[in-house]
């Protein structure tokens, strides 16, 4: 899982913790990046932060949830 995120967010904060309770759950693990390091992570992703990635592809944004996020990972 990727979380694209930004400094000083605070729906950020909220969703390391529901990353953290899908890896609990799971196992998977979860990295971030910082959605201004990168012009094209702007300009894809600058409005939407936090944004979660599964395989590639975007599985929730802003205040994320666990079940969509399960449900991704279980295929």
């Amino acid at each position: 899982m990727l979380l694209v995120e930004r400094a000083g967010c605070h729906l950020c904060a909220d969703a390391h913790r529901v990353l953290d309770a899908v890896t609990a759950s799971t196992g998977e693990r979860w990295v971030s990046v910082d959605v201004d390091a990168s012009e094209a992570l702007q300009q894809e992703f600058g409005e939407l932060v936090p944004v979660v990635l599964v395989d590639g592809v975007a599985r929730g944004h802003w205040r994320l949830q666990t079940e969509p996020i399960l449900a991704a990972l279980r295929g």
